[in-house]
């Protein structure tokens, strides 16, 4: 069946306690760039030079956080792979490194244990010659009892200017938004978003599909939709790419998703739903396996892993029903013999490694992107800490 992607966050997953306001602002594009289709989705976006500062240049970037990307434009996500193209070049150099965020503070708060998020946002400050400070809840005032919010101010106190927070709630970023006067990046919150890795995603796709453009190709998401935040920020971002995008597991793991359909529709923001696994992956482009996040699941959604791995997991016999070079993918960390086949991992159409090392350029770029939004005045308000709203239209 065919759902389409809501004007508005995923329902179910979000604390209805924490609202997200969003208030308007634009940015001045100056350099006419690529599209995301078709010649009438051209876009205007000011690319930066990624060796100065940020705030000395018109970058066109509105968002002061970012905490999904159903708020993002097709536009600015566009200005966000140009500029990951421009940190790529910084990361070929001799020296990765420039001055670009020195004397900014970034602050990496992580209640969930990571390490290819953790360590590559890590990487990418410290390439932008940040000042970097990592807090690992585990080992924090957290353990004696202080709350989120707190934790927040005490990093704000403490010289932060942008903070990157992971947290196994879903909404926890939005509500360390209204909080910090500077910027938040949600680094994964629950089953409800993870912007960056589904921005790396769509990078690592261009780069390796000809033309560097997604529309009409067929990508298919495998695996336990209904835990991932992976998956639902892929949503927001492979229908605005214009992709045919697939969702495809056990119907216990794509709960909720008609539930999402009926929330409301975006015009020509549709994608499929299906367990059938033959007819997902037929003809398809790109298939990414999802890990079955045993941490989340609860009794009685699988009848075992075995049997999963036995109907679900993307053997090479099943990838023979997609297209003779369609790229494999995964988010990672992956369970070996469960989700994803090991042959079937380190085969030459995965490009898993490709998206752990472009998740530092990507992660670079969006650094760079939000360091550059003026702050000031907008701290004073929750509405204005959750930047300007945005269209979702898909390209024409």
């Amino acid at each position: 069946m065919s759902v389409a992607v809501p004007d508005g966050p995923t329902a179910g997953a979000i604390d209805d306690s924490i609202e997200a306001d969003v208030a308007a602002g634009a940015g001045d594009p100056s350099v006419l760039i690529g599209d995301a289709g078709s010649e009438a989705a051209r876009v205007a976006v000011s690319v930066p030079r990624v060796d100065d500062a940020p705030e000395t240049q018109g970058i066109g970037w509105p968002h002061r956080h970012l905490l999904d990307l159903d708020v993002v434009t097709w536009p600015e996500i566009e200005l966000v792979m140009r500029t990951t193209d421009a940190m790529k070049e910084v990361l070929a150099r001799p020296i990765p490194k420039v001055p670009a965020l020195r004397g900014r503070a970034v602050t990496i708060l992580f209640y969930e244990a990571s390490t290819r998020t953790r360590v590559s946002f890590e990487v990418a400050a410290k390439n932008l010659s940040a000042d970097v400070v990592n807090i690992a809840a585990a080992t924090s005032s957290v353990t004696k009892g202080e709350s989120l919010i707190d934790t927040v101010r005490t990093v704000e106190a403490l010289g932060a200017d942008l903070l990157v927070i992971r947290h196994g709630t879903s909404g926890a970023p939005y509500l360390a938004a209204q909080h910090f006067g500077g910027g938040v990046l949600n680094g994964g919150d629950g089953w409800h978003a993870h912007p960056t890795q589904a921005l790396l995603d769509l990078y690592t796709m261009r780069a390796r599909l000809p033309g560097r453009s997604l529309a009409g190709r067929k990508v298919v998401i495998l695996g336990d939709v209904m835990h991932s935040r992976v998956a639902r920020s892929n949503i927001w971002a492979l229908t605005a790419a214009g992709a045919d995008l697939w969702l495809c597991g056990p119907s216990t793991l794509l709960r909720g998703f008609d539930a999402w359909a009926k929330a409301g529709a975006t015009a020509g923001r549709t994608f499929t739903v299906t367990s059938d696994v033959a007819d997902a992956l037929r003809d398809a482009d790109v298939v990414m396996a999802l890990r079955v996040q045993q941490e989340r699941m609860e009794g009685g959604l699988l009848p075992s892993l075995r049997e999963y791995a036995a109907r679900y997991g993307l053997t090479r016999a099943r990838l023979a029903n997609a297209k003779p070079d369609a790229l494999v993918m995964h988010p990672g960390p992956m369970n070996e013999g469960v989700e994803i086949a090991p042959d079937v991992a380190t085969m030459d159409r995965s490009v898993i490694t490709d998206q752990v090392s472009n998740g530092v350029a990507v992660r670079m770029a969006l650094l760079y992107l939000m360091a550059g939004v003026r702050t000031g005045a907008a701290a004073s308000g929750a509405s204005a800490a959750l930047g300007p709203a945005g269209t979702n239209e898909a390209p024409a």
